[in-house]
């Protein structure tokens, strides 16, 4: 949610930063601007919109200078408008800002009442007026930004520009990720490494509650208590080339076709062809004892370790608690002795997923992060991490992230399995077989986009489509509605297949399309009995199963997709490709904004 950059440097600033915001456009914003610092004084670009309205602002009315801050903003207070678009400036201090300052309301108030006068209506606009308050008072701008700082509340990440001070930008954040990149006379700061490193990859990652005074020299760096403190710079692993589409269309399509590339890589990590086991490394918990895990995540990632409950389940014989992070955090739940946590997430840095992990912690329970980004604050603060290879994910709905968590989850139950003594090793060099001839599977199943995308174009139009399963097909199930509703805004809704019944039936009439996720496992018999009673009622069925399944049900649907027949275990990483290509082929047909669909943010670093 929102992006953040900016630089001291020699060469002019505004390309710099629109260049930066480009890499940044995948998480998601409404707005945008730029503000540089000409002769001393701040002045700044904004439009409403995409980056290319903002460019074209750009062309008509250069900015120099070489010093500056950029953003791109997600509306939470105020609407998407020009006029709430930042950098917001006052008095010679402008601000760009990421998060929600929760005791904004007050702060406005009581500067009110001082007789400050508010220009827009995002709760971003009160830093600035509390920074001007402070150097009316005498402070010198590190100072005064300082003490403003320490007055918010919430979750923030910020950087302020002051006027007549091209040496200077003052950093923060608390709950939301920021970044300072160290360049050859040059400074940066910004929301990720992947918006730096065209520019460097010396990066410092600020920790929270960290203030950063940023020179050309270098930063000094204050930590919650207003102490000096040291944190390390590091040497990134991201790419400074600037990420294309290649000859795709979107970036959802070429991720999409990326992952059996980036399944590979992540088998690779932890499976030994030689000797078909699964190799993990240390632990921060004893896979052996531990008596119980905790599955928490977000959105995607939160299916993704849905399926990992029924493998640790069913293969290891562990029980698994799952829930959503954001309510988590609120249920006090009771976790028994010993209850290992383990965390799912793309970015490393949703806002809820971080505090569901630093609950568990600060409760004396051992923590792990199954993440994508290995700089992430969630990898960075987790007991251990699993390391998910997708690369760089641009398009919002997430593809090729989450079955990369899939095959890191197949592969840690796998392993839970052996430690327990509960797999003997012929059955595990099995599944090790059959994970390692996923990805040519998944080329099968792309080679059937075309046909995926005529079925696509006859449910472009429908209002709503419901989704069936059962086992580890039932999180799949959720998945693809989720994804139709994020790109295409169709209703979708998932349900466990037995559940029918029990309510769901309702919404099937005369041409509701009903897609029915259904390999040849031990529960194909139970859905084959859900899909006729959908059928029954006039529902288009679309069955996503293999040979033999389409054999048998044919006859009773709308359409079939044929899948490849694998090992049941591996089906999830598999049935999550054709549902990804259908959400994706309706969205092109209806003419939605595929990689950024609105209201939508990639990483969610804000409640």
């Amino acid at each position: 949610m929102c992006g953040i950059v900016g630089v001291i440097g020699r060469q002019p600033a505004a390309p710099l930063l629109l260049e930066a915001l480009r890499r940044l456009e995948y998480r998601g914003y409404d707005s945008a601007g730029i503000a540089t610092l000409v002769e001393g004084r701040i002045e700044r670009r904004r439009a409403s919109g995409k980056l290319d309205r903002l460019a074209a602002k750009l062309a008509q009315e250069p900015l120099p200078g070489t010093t500056g801050i950029g953003h791109t903003r997600w509306a939470t207070h105020g609407a998407p408008t020009e006029d709430n678009a930042h950098p917001h400036i006052v008095d010679g201090v402008a601000i760009v800002h990421n998060g929600i300052i929760e005791n904004f309301a007050e702060l406005r108030a009581e500067l009110v009442a001082k007789g400050r006068r508010f220009e827009s209506q995002t709760d971003t606009e009160v830093v600035p007026h509390l920074v001007c308050e402070l150097v009316a008072r005498g402070l010198p701008p590190e100072e005064a930004a300082r003490a403003a700082i320490r007055r918010l509340e919430g979750a923030f990440a910020l950087a302020l520009l002051f006027r007549g001070r091209e040496d200077l930008i003052v950093a923060a954040r608390k709950g939301a990720p920021l970044a300072i990149g160290y360049g050859e006379g040059e400074m940066y700061v910004g929301s990720d490494a992947l918006a730096l490193a065209p520019l460097t990859r010396r990066i410092q990652y600020l920790e929270d509650g960290d203030v950063a005074i940023i020179t050309i020299s270098g930063a000094r760096i204050f930590d919650a208590r207003d102490r000096p403190v040291e944190r390390p710079i590091v040497q990134t692993a991201l790419s400074g080339a600037l990420i294309g589409k290649g000859n795709y269309r979107h970036f959802m399509e070429k991720e999409i076709f990326e992952q059996p590339a980036v399944i590979g890589d992540t088998l690779r990590s932890f499976a030994d062809p030689a000797t078909h086991r699964i190799v993990l490394p240390a632990l921060p918990f004893d896979l052996s004892t531990v008596p119980r895990l905790l599955m928490c995540a977000c959105g995607t990632a939160a299916y993704a370790g849905l399926v990992g409950k029924y493998w640790f389940e069913k293969l290891a014989r562990l029980p698994v608690d799952w829930d959503i992070a954001s309510e988590f955090r609120y249920r006090d739940w009771p976790l028994v002795d010993e209850q290992a946590g383990v965390f799912v997430s793309q970015s490393g840095e949703t806002a809820d997923t971080l505090a569901a992990m630093r609950h568990v912690k600060a409760l004396g329970h051992k923590t792990l992060a199954i993440v994508n980004v290995p700089e992430s604050t969630l990898a960075r603060e987790s007991d251990g991490v699993l390391r998910t290879l997708a690369g760089p994910e641009i398009g919002v709905a997430s593809t090729k992230a989450f079955t990369t968590q899939l095959a890191t989850l197949a592969c840690l139950a796998i392993g839970t399995a052996r430690a327990r003594r509960l797999l003997p090793f012929e059955r595990e060099a099995a599944l090790v077989q059959a994970l390692d001839e996923v990805p040519a599977r998944m080329h099968q199943v792309l080679e059937r986009s075309a046909a995926i995308q005529a079925i696509a174009e006859e449910i472009a139009d429908a209002r709503d489509v419901l989704y069936i399963g059962r086992g580890p097909m039932y999180p799949i199930a959720l998945e693809g509605a989720l994804k139709l509703k994020e790109i295409s805004y169709i209703h979708a809704e998932g349900y466990a297949a037995g559940e029918l019944k029990h309510g769901p039936i309702a919404l099937v009439a005369e041409g509701v399309p009903v897609i029915v996720v259904c390999p040849s496992d031990e529960l194909f018999e139970k859905t084959a009995s859900n899909l006729q009673e959908v059928r029954a009622r006039g529902g288009r069925v679309v069955l996503l199963s293999d040979r033999a399944g389409v054999a048998k049900l044919g006859d009773y649907v709308w359409r079939a997709i044929e899948l490849p027949a694998v090992d049941p275990f591996v089906a999830p990483l598999l049935y999550a490709v054709p549902i990804q290509l259908l959400a994706y082929h309706v969205a092109v047909t209806k003419g939605t904004d595929v990689d950024q669909p609105r209201n939508l943010a990639k990483s969610v670093t804000v409640e």
